[in-house]
């Protein structure tokens, strides 16, 4: 069974009404990303930074998979599917998918603000007094911006064993992640599915599909599947 690896980023989740991580203007939600996705934020302000993901987790609960996650999840069936994702929804998971990399954390998650390996599961509100088992403060299990991104390692891994890899709703301008097209190998088959012009040089091999989610994968689907 040939190797498929999708790199998903905002463009798919936005299609289910969650909002893009970046704006035109710098913001995010009207706040500087530097206030609520960065150590120093979380150091200068820790009760809004909570508030601003108690928002967007509270979020995640009123929305639903698209049919691009859906396609996705349905690529399983012939396959091996891995999918690395800069998502922090759990939307792949609810369309089905079974085999999802996080890289910059998950939203249903916490862990102690002293200890990142001490994670739980998050369904509700973060508040401030909400101690880990080593009595620090929760926080959001989320890569920050100036934070380590621990599963890149087993990502670039994952990129230079495809036989496919997928990019589809992400603009490839966030690193590291963005680096692992850098990774795959001369003859895996490259195809970039974003509506937008990103500013990046994918040279001749790439499949280039200027589509949002969901129609470049119903424009997408049949002819993968008879690439299996």
């Amino acid at each position: 069974m040939k190797k498929l690896t999708i790199l998903t980023g905002a463009g798919i989740s936005a299609e289910s009404g969650i909002r893009t991580f970046r704006d035109g203007d710098g913001l995010w939600e009207n706040h500087s990303i530097t206030d609520v996705a960065s150590p120093e934020g979380w150091r200068k302000d820790r009760a809004l930074v909570l508030d601003f993901y108690n928002q967007r987790r509270r979020q995640l609960h009123e929305v639903e998979p698209n049919e691009a996650h859906q396609m996705l999840a349905e690529l399983e069936r012939y396959f091996e599917v891995q999918i690395i994702t800069q998502n922090i929804d759990d939307l792949h998971e609810r369309a089905g998918s079974t085999n999802i990399l996080h890289l910059h954390g998950e939203l249903f998650k916490s862990c102690s603000c002293n200890d990142k390996t001490l994670i739980y599961e998050q369904k509700h509100d973060i508040k401030i007094g909400d101690k880990a088992e080593d009595g620090a403060q929760l926080r959001p299990f989320i890569v920050w911006f100036g934070e380590e991104v621990p599963l890149m390692i087993e990502a670039t891994k994952l990129a230079k064993e495809a036989d496919i890899f997928l990019v589809i709703g992400t603009s490839l301008q966030v690193y590291p992640a963005a680096g692992l097209i850098h990774d795959i190998k001369d003859d895996c088959l490259l195809i970039v599915i974003n509506p937008n012009e990103t500013g990046f040089g994918y040279g001749e091999r790439a499949v280039v599909m200027k589509e949002t989610a969901t129609r470049g994968m119903k424009l997408l689907f049949d002819k993968l599947v008879s690439l299996a």
